[in-house]
């Protein structure tokens, strides 16, 4: 199953919390998730980003650890589901010039990234969420797959961080997320 977290401080990035904050927000936000996956666990925290996931091991058992990164190590990777086609898409970046260390479909996403940028979405047949760190062009791309197959819930907050999950409980965990109900978006639910 597995289950990624984690959040960016958009507006004060020149001040993020503290690195041992966000450490402990992460591992809580992780923590809350661990039935998803109860094999791994790993995070990266820099620059005003924390990523993390929960790992249950299917593919590439030793070498599917996450956060992963390409081959600089400018894009890194949380992922929560399975990519199809991972197999072809190895062949494909191959033929690009990409090195892979694993067998992983992780792996197949973050080259992916590297070489269509956003676009390394049109490429991915499968059901998955993840977030990309990209250190080059200091952004963070979220994507999930076209049929919402697997989750990906995301909140702003008031002091500009963006805080996503596999699950709202993680979202929860950020002291930054409300846990107050939209009024103007319960007036415009349908009544069945």
């Amino acid at each position: 199953m597995c289950g990624i977290a984690g959040f960016i401080d958009l507006w004060d990035r020149r001040a993020p919390r503290l690195r041992d904050e966000r450490a402990s927000i992460l591992e809580n936000m992780c923590e809350v998730i661990r039935y998803r996956g109860p094999d791994d666990s790993g995070s990266l925290l820099k620059h005003g980003v924390a990523l993390g996931m929960r790992r249950l091991s299917i593919i590439d058992l030793a070498g599917g650890h996450q956060p992963m990164s390409g081959e600089d190590g400018s894009a890194t990777v949380v992922f929560n589901g399975e990519i199809y086609n991972f197999r072809e898409l190895y062949t494909q970046l191959e033929a690009h010039g990409h090195k892979f260390c694993t067998r992983s479909d992780t792996e197949a996403i973050v080259h992916a990234y590297e070489q269509y940028g956003t676009a390394c979405v049109d490429h991915l047949r499968g059901m998955f969420a993840f977030a990309i760190w990209d250190e080059r062009n200091q952004k963070l791309f979220l994507a999930r797959d076209r049929a919402g197959e697997k989750p990906l819930y995301y909140s702003l907050t008031p002091s500009g961080t963006l805080v996503f999950g596999s699950e709202l409980k993680s979202l929860l965990e950020h002291p930054g997320v409300r846990r107050a109900a939209s009024t103007p978006a319960m007036r415009n639910m349908p009544v069945p």
